[in-house]
């Protein structure tokens, strides 16, 4: 099948992605140059998936990657497409995911293919597809009190994708996860049980990287809108988690199981 016509408009890039474009706290790692970038978006328009792209779609452009865009999970079907693509960037809340399209994605991540997300883009699609929330190590199942603020612990200092950070404060869902033992946890939250009074003391990861076969797999909770990643810290997470995955096909894989039991 033909690939789906990656042309798009797009909103205007935030002034803060401008800003961060050569941002000395980023990580550089991972070269995204000559690099290809799947961004596939859509789903619940609550989580502003246009505006993502409108942030992270000039950013990887100007950092050299090939960067692509579709609205279509059809593009998943494509074997040929998929088996050059180095990340794949999913925002595609809740909706649905035939087994053909479920499968050419699972194909391509365990094939080498990165997979980066955030949010309910990532970890809140496809609800009724627990082998996709097998490859992306958790799955949204509540957020008590909806948008309140809250504290980010950085719990892994020493890795690339949080090093240099220190804990920090958000103003937005605060995502009450399942979350596969096996992950290699970066950052967490701690649940006050003000809104959910048997939730006090719990602590959930917020920022995980795992492998999935061959391919990286990276997650933050952060991000229910676009003005979240007004937070440095939020949008430098991202952008790291970007990077390492984007490496997937090039790097050898890391040994990232970490079991808390």
């Amino acid at each position: 099948m033909k690939s789906p016509k990656m042309n798009f408009s797009l909103p205007a890039v935030t002034l803060l992605s401008v800003l961060f474009l050569t941002s000395p706290m980023e990580c550089r790692s991972q070269d995204l140059k000559g690099k290809r970038v799947l961004i596939v978006f859509g789903g619940w328009d609550g989580h502003e998936p246009g505006k993502y792209v409108g942030i992270l779609l000039p950013w990887l452009r100007s950092e050299g990657a090939i960067a692509d865009t579709t609205s279509s999970l059809d593009i998943y079907t494509d074997s040929g497409y998929m088996a050059g693509v180095d990340l794949i960037i999913q925002a595609y809340t809740m909706s649905e995911i035939t087994s053909a399209q479920e499968e050419g994605l699972l194909s391509a991540v365990r094939g080498g293919a990165g997979l980066a997300g955030w949010h309910g883009g990532l970890a809140d699609a496809f609800r009724n597809n627990p082998a996709y929330q097998y490859m992306v190590g958790g799955q949204w199942v509540a957020h008590p009190g909806g948008v309140i603020d809250y504290t980010v612990t950085i719990t892994d200092p020493d890795d690339p994708v949080t090093r240099g950070l220190r804990e920090f404060r958000m103003h937005s869902e605060q995502y009450y996860m399942h979350v596969d033992p096996n992950v290699r946890v970066l950052a967490t939250t701690t649940f006050t049980g003000e809104h959910d009074y048997w939730s006090e003391g719990c602590t959930i990861p917020v920022v995980w990287k795992k492998m999935y076969g061959k391919g990286r797999v990276f997650y933050s909770s952060l991000g229910h809108v676009a003005a979240d990643m007004d937070v440095p810290e939020a949008l430098e997470i991202l952008r790291r988690g970007i990077r390492w995955s984007a490496a997937s096909r090039h790097e050898p894989a890391e040994k990232l199981v970490k079991p808390v039991y």
